[in-house]
């Protein structure tokens, strides 16, 4: 089982290496192709192809790792330790990303979805940028909850938190921006305080 671990975090890590090499490339005012990119991220050009069909999938998603500051730089100088004031500036700035790069989340989620009906579920589809910014608003009060309900938490978090949320209250409620917000900021503190007790 911990061969396995090794293996999907590797996977992880290879797919965050050529997003990452794509935007540096990306950041020097080219478009790369997909061997360049592979070239960057030194992995063969069959490694690249095995985790993007092809370069306009790659393309799509590597500006979004650039538009998402690091756990570290999320949280600079904030002083505040408590979770919900912490959750709420996480979703602050995921949703300033997305409604920013709105075009391009959906067109990956569409190629996210051309993957796994293919039944390529070998390799990870998608980039989790949202459980570690989850993970480190939390951590200051990691006390406050036992191990079971901070997994919990973290878990039902990532469903306010992103792209697909944002489709919900779009597509699907038809709510505004503002009414989104507010529902969003509603759960975070109804789920921290439900995992509390």
């Amino acid at each position: 089982m911990k061969a396995k671990g090794v293996r999907t975090n590797q996977k992880r890590r290879t797919r965050k290496d050529l997003l990452q090499a794509a935007a540096r490339l990306m950041k020097e005012g080219r478009t790369p192709s997909l061997e360049e990119i592979a070239a960057e991220a030194l992995v063969s050009r069959a490694t690249a192809y095995r985790y993007f069909p092809n370069v306009e999938a790659l393309l799509i998603e590597a500006p979004l790792d650039l538009a998402l500051p690091d756990e570290e730089a999320m949280f600079r100088g904030a002083s505040v330790a408590d979770p919900v004031a912490r959750m709420e500036r996480v979703d602050k700035v995921f949703h300033e990303m997305i409604l920013e790069n709105e075009t391009a989340l959906r067109l990956m989620i569409a190629k996210t979805m051309e993957r796994r009906a293919a039944g390529d579920d070998d390799l990870p589809t998608r980039q989790n940028r949202r459980t570690p910014m989850i993970e480190a608003a939390l951590s200051p009060a990691r006390t406050e909850f036992d191990p079971a309900s901070l997994d919990r938490l973290q878990k039902a978090l990532a469903l306010l938190i992103g792209t697909e949320s944002m489709i919900v209250f779009k597509d699907v409620l038809q709510l505004s921006d503002k009414e989104a917000r507010e529902v969003k900021r509603w759960a975070i503190r109804a789920l921290i305080s439900a995992a509390r007790k």
